[in-house]
């Protein structure tokens, strides 16, 4: 099994359903830690780059950094964000299209969302890094990296 090279956080809101959670293949990988978001826990977040879709465009300037992922609905982003310490510079993605079939009733997503496994995917990728089998066991692989042909083929 091939892994990614670069050092990354994920930080997860408890109240996502794991069962749906395009990351939780993810668990036990090496250079990927997860950590449940509760209001009264810090994280650290010091030397990383957080994926965000009003940040910088992410470059291959930043290898060498850590990674921090929110991984949650889009309405409770800031709230986890408000636990995050030292100020990570945000850093974005290009325009890509998720194959993730996302549906709200409540809240717009954004043009430019991706399901957590495909933003960290195109990270990786988009820093050099090899994500190598990232996606395995993500449903919808095939279709995201068809939809994305620059992300193909490393």
């Amino acid at each position: 099994m091939r892994t990614a090279t670069t050092d990354v956080l994920i930080l997860r809101d408890p109240r996502e359903s794991a069962r749906k959670c395009s990351l939780t293949p993810l668990r036990g990988r090496p250079g990927i830690e997860f950590v449940s978001y509760h209001r009264e826990r810090r994280i650290d977040a010091s030397g990383r780059i957080l994926l965000h879709p009003d940040g910088e465009p992410l470059s291959t300037a930043d290898r060498g950094r850590g990674l921090l992922l929110v991984d949650c609905s889009w309405r409770r982003l800031e709230n986890l964000l408000a636990t995050v310490d030292g100020d990570p510079p945000r850093r974005s993605l290009p325009a890509l299209h998720t194959a993730y079939p996302r549906r709200s009733r409540t809240f717009e997503d954004p043009a430019q969302g991706l399901a957590s496994i495909e933003a960290l995917y195109a990270a990786l990728h988009r820093l050099g890094a090899d994500p190598g089998d990232l996606l395995e066991g993500y449903r919808w692989a095939e279709a995201f990296l068809a939809a994305n042909p620059g992300l193909a083929g490393r």
